[in-house]
């Protein structure tokens, strides 16, 4: 396989099992959320995903120590992706439902595209527009349907603000991934050492929030907590970084488009999810716009 066809292979590869596995990880979050305080339970996630992704790169006999210059940006990478972006989106899942949230998190794709132009040059083509505003109208739909089953008032507006945040943050996250300083790093030694910055940031606020560590016991709390822990964070944090290195942040974030199609797919089969014309052509428009976006390059 050549290198341009092995590239393409390895984006494809991480896109797919990036989408599927997160697609998953909103009804486990959710599950999360009424056992114990999130903080803790974010704090808990990321405390063995860390552990799982150093054991992953001692496996991969990689060293574990960074250059200089890299130490700091594998701390603004943990503060932006494993706490402040996990932390506010664990709190969202208080105040809407998790489709909600999943549909929100989709115009990832937004600050992704911008500050990836702002902050790595990269250029966003006219189809990458296009498909962004086709994308959007179908996320739109999506979130209208949602929201019309969401709690009404202060609690929604709380659950966006959250959402919007969460954003934010990881959207930074993803561009300094993709920064040439972040490409000279190991991706596993990077993320574990990002990981573990995070854990150390969340369990502080979380023994300032909510008081000293909590933990469910249950085999469904626990056995949640390890799903997003080690699928949902060792797995896939580790393709979502090659995505990011191959694609360009913009084109990365696009996964978040079919998430909550795929989080509704499997609310369908396990929670009853009844899809509506104005779901299902919101879907449809989401699909249209990833296909035109990544027929183009940014």
């Amino acid at each position: 396989m050549s290198g341009a066809s092995g590239s393409r292979a390895r984006g494809a590869i991480a896109f797919a099992v990036t989408t599927l596995v997160w697609g998953s990880t909103w009804l486990a979050i959710k599950h999360q959320i009424g056992s114990e305080p999130p903080a803790w339970s974010v704090t808990w996630r990321f405390a063995l995903a860390a552990a799982g992704m150093f054991a992953l790169a001692l496996a991969r006999r990689e060293r574990l120590k960074l250059e200089r210059s890299a130490w700091p940006l594998a701390a603004t990478i943990g503060f932006f992706q494993f706490f402040a972006n996990f932390q506010m989106v664990y709190q969202a899942e208080r105040y809407l439902p998790s489709g909600v949230v999943a549909v929100i998190f989709a115009l990832l794709v937004v600050p992704n595209a911008v500050l990836g132009r702002i902050m790595l040059g990269r250029a966003v083509s006219r189809r990458f527009i296009a498909g962004s505003v086709i994308a959007g109208a179908g996320i739109a739909l999506l979130m209208l349907h949602e929201y019309r089953d969401a709690a009404g008032g202060g609690s929604v507006l709380v659950g966006l603000t959250f959402s919007t945040g969460a954003i934010l943050s990881a959207s930074f996250a993803n561009v300094l991934q993709a920064s040439d300083g972040a490409r000279r790093q190991p991706v596993v030694v990077l993320l574990a050492w990002a990981m573990l910055a995070g854990t150390l940031a969340d369990g502080l606020w979380a023994w300032i929030s909510v008081g000293p560590p909590q933990f469910g016991w249950s085999l469904p709390y626990a056995g949640g907590l390890a799903y997003l822990a080690l699928v949902g964070s060792v797995l896939t944090f580790p393709l979502y970084a090659v995505l990011l290195r191959e694609w360009g942040p913009g084109k990365a974030a696009y996964n978040g488009v079919l998430i909550p199609v795929v989080a509704m797919a499997l609310s369908t089969l396990f929670e009853g999810y009844a899809w509506t014309m104005l779901a299902a052509a919101g879907a449809m428009l989401a699909i249209a716009g990833l296909a035109v976006a990544l027929s183009g390059r940014d």
